[in-house]
């Protein structure tokens, strides 16, 4: 006797907020739970004849809703995407009361999250798989990576998280100093007076991005969904920064990431230290370090000539791994031709 199918689980739908001019490809956005049972965000957009998938992590603070433009050019170029919150952020579980501080305690459970998050798509995502990690997201998918995440088949991140300007003055002591001060008592209280309301934040104020159209979309995005805002970080979030940076430093394990992977470096990034990005990606076994000159630290949301050559090394590093197409059957010998 055969076993009934089991039934589908039923989508446990979840919003996706637009905003006039910028809208997402077809869709659905669902939520799923991650360690300890937080509720996260994560949104599919399939393409019609997909050559493969994207996996898009957003960097820190940001949201599904900021990558539209970045979706639409993946669903265009053949692929389904799959993007999705952060826990602490967009509209995922916030981590403390104050829903504007950017919080955590250890990366442990983020990374737990992106492979649970990949276990529940996993069918409906067409192989071969292709990561897009931004700063603090390619953070988090690069020790992915190296725990043993292995189905992807190749990665491109974007400005990631792998060493921090404002720790360089530290000389090596980040680690215990910030885990110092955040268990001091100090783990849920703003680093450095670093508190800010984020849709206040001006261009001229940012230095994230040269564009202002997109900075500006982005703002009208949480000004419109106030629930996606997110402020400052915590002194739990910047220690979870820095032990997560020294990892990824000393760790053995990312000789054992045998995929490519390309490193885009923003060249006026303010934010993250390309030194130590550099190095990081010279310990990659198929690591591909390219330094964009004079880009900000948001590469994706920069001008159209910079996001030119994400999209030309995106390009290069996916070609070996597109599904083929399969072709046309020559018509039989003897078979009348269509006219044309």
């Amino acid at each position: 006797m055969t076993a009934a199918a089991a039934e589908p689980a039923p989508i446990d739908a979840a919003p996706l907020a637009e905003t006039p001019g910028a809208s997402l490809p077809p869709g659905q956005a669902e939520w799923c739970l991650g360690v300890g049972g937080a509720r996260l965000r994560a949104a599919l957009f399939p393409a019609k004849s997909p050559i493969g998938s994207v996996v898009l992590s957003p960097g820190r603070t940001e949201h599904i809703e900021k990558y539209v433009e970045v979706i639409n050019e993946l669903v265009g170029r053949g692929y389904t995407v799959l993007c999705h919150d952060w826990r602490g952020q967009g509209l995922s579980a916030r981590l403390l009361s104050d829903p504007l501080r950017g919080h955590a305690d250890g990366f442990g459970d983020f990374v737990a999250d992106y492979s649970k998050m990949l276990n529940v798509f996993e069918a409906r995502l067409p192989k071969p798989w292709i990561a897009v990690a931004h700063s603090m997201g390619g953070c988090l998918c690069l020790m992915a990576l190296a725990r043993g995440e292995a189905r992807v088949s190749a990665a491109i991140l974007s400005a990631p998280m792998l060493s921090i300007n404002a720790a360089k003055p530290m000389h090596g002591f980040a680690e215990p100093v910030t885990w110092l001060v955040a268990h001091l008592g100090w783990r849920a209280v703003y680093a450095l007076g670093n508190a800010y309301d984020p849709a206040a934040v001006t261009f001229e104020d940012d230095k994230l991005t040269h564009d202002r159209a997109r900075h500006d979309r982005t703002r009208a995005q949480i000004v419109a969904t106030p629930e996606l805002q997110l402020g400052g970080v915590t002194w739990g979030w910047v220690s979870s920064a820095t032990r997560a940076i020294g990892w990824l430093s000393r760790t053995p394990l990312l000789a054992r990431i045998e995929i490519p992977i390309t490193v885009l470096a923003a060249g006026a990034d303010l934010l993250v230290d390309n030194v130590g990005v550099r190095a990081v990606t010279a310990r990659l076994p198929r690591g591909r370090y390219v330094e964009i000159p004079g880009a900000y630290h948001e590469i994706l949301m920069e001008t159209d000539d910079i996001r030119a050559v994400f999209w030309r090394e995106f390009d290069d590093l996916a070609a070996p791994f597109r599904a083929k197409r399969p072709r046309a059957k020559a018509p039989a010998k003897g078979t009348p031709r269509p006219r044309k």
